[in-house]
């Protein structure tokens, strides 16, 4: 059994890799080869997975993750930020689409049908929409947020209309103690749920992010995904629920970003294998036989859901331009109604045949949603030109109620803890990263930081704008707002964590500029092929101050330890390994300067310098030695004038040979210290 599991394990991926490369090169979203995946490997089809049974299983694992990743994503911050555009266009989309469809229907398929048809067609794919708007590198543009608002609402939606069903289809108990029974279980388990994220969760999350294991925190949350799925389905509850609410709790965690990235590829899996199973339940035969019929449902779905979709984004304040690219890339059926549909036909909602027509119908307008959201623009233009409706206004797309916040964005202001435009992430919270910070606070420069270490964190989130997570994921930079950032500095000390975040960050803003410290002269060249901008490695940094510091001491000019360091970090640190000192001026430095040293005396009380002058003292004409400065209470005077007068006490710096400083020295003394000496 197990090597059959495996065997169509294998067969459902190898084939998608085959079908996907085809979809990648005709443009169409790896999503709908799945699709073609599963209709391929099918019954209907070639019949390579016999098992089906098996592959349904991980298709609820998948759905269930996605909805747990939905739960995740879905922060307080981001529903505030789109709180109209989520609540009065999401919700008067879900109505006015369902409404339309139930109405259409209701006179031959009765009302329960009806309802469920409206709620299926309602729904729209958050997975192809949202990874088109981010290839095309919409996703802040006025549709791609208005398309988020929307498809949040409609996540939000699943809930309940997963819960409607079931009375729909007759399958409640209308016992009043047995439906009192269900509430208090519902009661007991949302309010257990409610505690535990309130009172354990973070205590746990805490633990777990000491220990910098990724592994743990991988098993962490796909743990807490599963046990709190289990529990509402062993309560009578959906699976899919139990996962949505487990995503929620983590979601008000600061820890929530590692988690959501460690989880990740787990959901792209399973989610992969959830839609190749939803092609597998496509009868081949029937979608051929009926092919025209199938066309005809999926264009009356896509017009249906266009023309109510447009009043609702002009209804929120979006010109029309925005309205009808919305309306167009929200025009196909969403993954969650294969689930919906898959729970009607169990509950006899929809006959088998209503079912597969649903579906091929479903498929079709999701292979379209590529090309609709590429002529839309065409249309909205051609539109406007023919009815004259495009204002000023609308052609500088301030894009509706939110437009102040857009236009915070674009000055940088900070927003749900972001910065957003032209900041510093700073990457550690170490010496190094407090300095940088403490810099960019003096200097008015917007900045971020990320640190691994929660007890730092803790330690300053209310001081510092401070988050936690490991920069090393591409979602935590993007919470960083990498896109829209000017500098990102790395002062950590995990050489593969550098790597990593150097290459994540490249990828995500190509002209962020890079500034990174190493340990080791090494790792310069690696460094910079990843795409840092600068490496300031320790080692190089801690020699070139040693080095600055022993030719100081032999007395070489400022100017000269100055220009010789200077030309070693022009030539990006290459010096340093290469350089030989017999070919520079440093090293004729000793022949022209073969003794020269400096040396501190003090004037004592009745010595031949007490009471004359600079001048008078002839230490230059009769010794060869300079005065370089004189210290006097405190105080230091350089480079004296000729007519300063040594008093005693008086701290004397000279510079000159050993000798001359020797022979000097006689001036500083009383008489009776020079018979001592």
């Amino acid at each position: 059994m197990e090597f059959e599991i495996l065997r169509e394990i294998v067969v459902l991926f190898v084939l998608s890799i085959a079908v996907v490369l085809v979809c990648h090169r005709l443009h169409i979203p790896s999503i709908v080869g799945f699709l073609i995946t599963g209709a391929l490997c099918g019954p209907s089809a070639l019949g390579l997975v016999p098992n089906m049974a098996a592959v349904d299983t991980m298709a609820e694992v998948g759905v269930a993750l996605l909805l747990f990743t939905i739960g995740m994503e879905l922060s307080a911050g981001e529903l505030m930020r789109l709180k109209k555009p989520l609540f009065v266009g999401g919700s008067a989309q879900v109505l006015l689409t369902a409404g339309a469809v139930a109405g259409a229907t209701v006179w031959w398929a009765g009302l329960s049908r009806a309802l469920v048809f409206g709620c299926l067609v309602a729904l729209s794919s958050t997975a192809i929409v949202l990874s088109l708007f981010q290839q095309k590198a919409q996703t802040e543009s006025p549709q791609g947020r208005m398309c988020l608002a929307v498809l949040i609402f409609q996540d939000l939606a699943i809930v309940p209309m997963m819960l409607l069903f079931p009375l729909l289809g007759g399958e409640l108990d209308t016992d009043a103690s047995h439906m009192l029974w269900t509430v208090g279980k519902s009661v007991i388990v949302l309010g257990g749920l409610a505690l535990f994220s309130r009172f354990v969760l973070p205590r746990l999350m805490l633990r777990v992010v000491r220990v910098r294991s990724r592994d743990l925190m991988l098993m962490t949350t796909l743990g807490l995904c599963l046990a709190v799925a289990m529990v509402t389905s062993s309560l009578g509850l959906s699976l899919s629920l139990g996962a949505f609410l487990a995503g929620l709790m983590l979601a008000e965690s600061e820890y929530s970003l590692n988690a959501l990235e460690n989880v990740l590829p787990f959901k792209e899996v399973f989610t992969s294998i959830f839609f190749m199973s939803v092609g597998m339940l496509l009868n081949m035969a029937f979608f051929v036989t009926h092919l025209p019929f199938i066309l005809l449902v999926a264009g009356s779905i896509a017009a249906v859901k266009i023309a109510m979709v447009i009043p609702v984004v002009r209804l929120v304040g979006y010109s029309m331009r925005t309205a009808i690219i919305t309306a167009f890339s929200l025009a196909q059926i969403g993954e969650f109604s294969f689930v919906l549909a898959r729970s009607a036909l169990g509950l006899g909602l929809l006959d088998t045949e209503t079912y597969q027509i649903f579906l091929a119908a479903s498929i079709v307008t999701m292979s379209l949603t590529p090309v609709l959201m590429a002529v839309a623009p065409r249309a909205a233009a051609r539109w406007l030109r023919k009815s004259l409706a495009q204002t000023e206004a609308e052609a500088a797309e301030e894009g509706g109620p939110d437009g102040a916040a857009r236009d915070s964005e674009e000055k940088g202001i900070i927003r749900d803890g972001r910065l957003l435009r032209d900041h510093l992430i700073i990457i550690g919270f170490g010496i190094g990263g407090k300095n940088l910070a403490s810099g960019a606070r003096e200097l008015g420069i917007p900045y971020i930081i990320s640190e691994m270490n929660p007890d730092t964190v803790a330690r300053y989130r209310d001081q510092e704008p401070i988050r936690h997570g490991d920069a090393s994921f591409p979602l935590v930079l993007e919470h960083l707002g990498v896109a829209r950032a000017r500098v990102l500095a790395i002062v950590i000390s995990d050489p593969a964590g550098t790597r990593a975040i150097i290459a994540a960050a490249r990828a995500l803003n190509p002209a962020l500029y890079i500034v990174v410290r190493s340990r080791f002269v090494g790792e310069v060249s690696a460094l910079r092929e990843l795409g840092a901008n600068d490496v300031i490695p320790e080692e190089f940094e801690t020699s070139i101050e040693v080095f600055a510091r022993v030719l100081n001491h032999y007395l070489v000019p400022r100017q000269t330890i100055d220009s010789f360091i200077a030309r070693i970090r022009q030539e990006n640190y290459g010096m340093l390994r290469q350089v030989s000192m017999a070919s520079t001026d440093v090293s004729d430095l000793r022949h022209s300067l073969p003794d020269l040293q400096s040396a501190a005396y003090t004037v004592e009380q009745g010595s031949p310098l007490e009471g004359k002058t600079l001048a008078e003292s002839r230490l230059g004409r009769a010794y060869s030695v300079t005065a370089a400065g004189i210290r006097r209470d405190g105080k230091t005077l350089t480079s004296p004038p000729a007519d300063t007068m040594f008093l005693a006490g008086d701290v004397v710096y000279l510079f000159a040979t050993q000798t001359a400083l020797q022979a000097a020295a006689v001036l500083f003394r009383t008489p009776e210290a020079r018979e001592t000496a």
